[in-house]
């Protein structure tokens, strides 16, 4: 099980600079995440606002679970949950710096612009091979895994509203490394 704070706005912060880990037949890919974006069942933005359905299910714990979701009929997009289990609450991985297995995630991408990668939620779940199949996986466990060491000062933390909601868009839960030049949009 993963050692991770309760709530999601703190844990969006310690889940940055950590290691996002996916390990595929006799290869490892592995990025350390660099953006992260918070979601709460009392905030209109998330999944889980309206309650525990088929589709949030996950949401609702046991913490330290992928929530994958597919997104606009084409994307996945990956969050790890938070929290006590019947509480929803999740954070998204919006960007990872990539660390191992480059060319391999430059061929599930089709583009050589290491930029260009993982540098959006959807783009990574692509360079990873991340989809539906991981929903509910552990993450204290291969082949998905998130491996947890050195916290980020938070000097080092820039804070801003959130990309690409309509509801609570007011809240500044959206967490990057600064100055990083894998984030989705600096």
């Amino acid at each position: 099980m993963l050692d991770l704070p309760d709530d999601a706005v703190a844990a969006a912060k310690v889940i940055l600079g950590q290691l996002l880990v996916r390990e595929i037949n006799d290869y490892k890919l592995m990025g350390k995440i660099v953006e992260t974006e918070a979601y709460d069942q009392k905030d209109a933005a998330s999944h889980s606002y309206r309650g525990q359905t088929p589709r949030t299910d996950v949401m609702f714990g046991p913490p330290g679970r992928a929530y994958v979701y597919f997104t606009y009929g084409m994307h996945y997009c990956m969050n790890i949950v938070i929290g006590k289990p019947g509480y929803g609450s999740a954070v998204l991985i919006r960007a990872i710096e990539p660390l191992k297995g480059i060319e391999q995630m430059k061929k599930k991408r089709g583009t050589d612009n290491i930029h260009q990668l993982t540098n959006g939620p959807a783009k990574l779940c692509q360079a990873l091979s991340i989809n539906k199949e991981f929903n509910g996986h552990d993450l204290s466990k291969l082949p998905l895994n998130l491996q947890l060491g050195q916290k980020i000062p938070p000097s080092q933390i820039f804070k801003t509203t959130r990309i690409g909601i309509s509801k609570d868009t007011h809240r500044l839960w959206r967490f990057y490394i600064k100055d990083n030049l894998f984030v989705s949009k600096p």
